[in-house]
């Protein structure tokens, strides 16, 4: 496996490499995580949950690319059965498939985009050596329709090439998980505090929604200008922000919320928005993107960029509990790459 981070880091690749990679591992197969640390804080080698990591120091200028050379000599010195890459948007897939001469496998996380002008100005000559990735590949995985759509325009990458595979929840992790008890409705936010992730409007339906209080869990580099938002508004008292908290404590929040909303521009799957409906949590999610796959009109409902706030507090106020909605699991992702793997 290689990917810009692995756990501890989390993020959408980062759980979706752990996952698959902790089950293969289950089912006997030897698998080693190469990626980078761009804190410089971790061990370079280590062992968790029967995974090799190597890791090697990378620069990564506000979180962008992850530049690694040594991943390049890595796979020059070194030969694997399958190289299964992630993440389109970051250098080291790029040099993994550039060194490999073993059957390589591509999983993009490609949403089409970037969602920083930093990351916009250096999008455009990266493509050149993105582009080389889809050539080496001998299957692209795509997370979502949206994705393998948005790859064939872009890369021109034939349909025979693309197989897609959706992300996973699992199972065991909804198990004996109680709701916690709220005096108020809680509308949930769990990710990156980003601007494209659209926090903002959440807040800004806030005084509209008498008896709602926000729930905000993660961290990012937007949160100072969400938190100046919330005093600006004087609604921060009724916000509560959250950050570095257990796994079983976020499925808790899940389940106990009113509703949970996701309306970022930028997503290649949404699995927060996964795990939000198998807990039976209604959701509301952004048009235009991959998180539409998800709107079904009862228990995941959409709205379309400008978002209009006055439509969101009465979409919010609308939504009812909802029955757990089946989602794939990623014993069934694992052995459907076991299947790619194999072939």
């Amino acid at each position: 496996m290689v990917c810009h981070r692995y756990y501890p880091d989390i993020g959408g690749v980062e759980t979706h490499v752990r996952e698959i990679s902790e089950r293969l591992v289950q089912r006997g197969f030897d698998v080693e995580v190469v990626c980078t640390d761009q804190a410089w804080k971790y061990p370079e080698y280590e062992n968790h949950n029967g995974v090799r990591i190597t890791r090697f120091k990378s620069l990564a200028p506000k979180n962008a690319f992850y530049f690694a050379p040594q991943v390049y000599f890595y796979f020059r010195e070194h030969v694997f059965d399958i190289v299964h890459a992630h993440n389109y948007h970051a250098f080291p897939a790029f040099f993994a498939s550039s060194a490999t001469k073993d059957r390589l496998i591509f999983t993009p996380h490609y949403h089409g985009g970037s969602h920083s002008r930093f990351r916009n100005l250096l999008l455009k000559p990266y493509q050149w050596f993105g582009r080389s990735i889809f050539e080496n590949a001998e299957k692209v995985v795509c997370v979502s329709k949206y994705e393998m759509k948005v790859i064939e325009n872009d890369f021109q990458v034939p349909g025979s090439k693309l197989v897609h595979i959706p992300n996973g929840v699992n199972p065991e992790d909804f198990k004996d998980v109680k709701e916690m008890k709220n005096d108020s409705k809680t509308v949930l936010y769990a990710g990156r505090l980003e601007s494209y992730k659209g926090i903002q409007y959440l807040i800004e339906a806030l005084p509209l929604l008498e008896g709602y209080r926000l729930r905000i869990i993660g961290k990012g580099s937007y949160e100072k200008d969400l938190r100046d938002l919330a005093l600006k508004l004087k609604v921060n008292s009724r916000i509560d922000w959250l950050k570095d908290i257990e796994r079983k404590e976020l499925i808790s929040h899940f389940r106990s919320a009113h509703v949970f909303v996701n309306l970022s521009t930028f997503e290649a799957y949404g699995i927060t928005v996964a795990e939000a409906l198998a807990c039976g949590t209604p959701c509301i999610v952004a048009t235009g993107g991959a998180l539409e796959e998800f709107i079904d009109g009862e228990s995941c409902v959409g709205l379309g960029y400008p978002i209009d706030v006055e439509a969101l507090a009465r979409v919010i106020e609308s939504r009812k509990r909802i029955a757990p909605r089946k989602m794939p699991d990623w014993d069934d992702i694992t052995r459907k790459l076991v299947g790619i793997y194999s072939r």
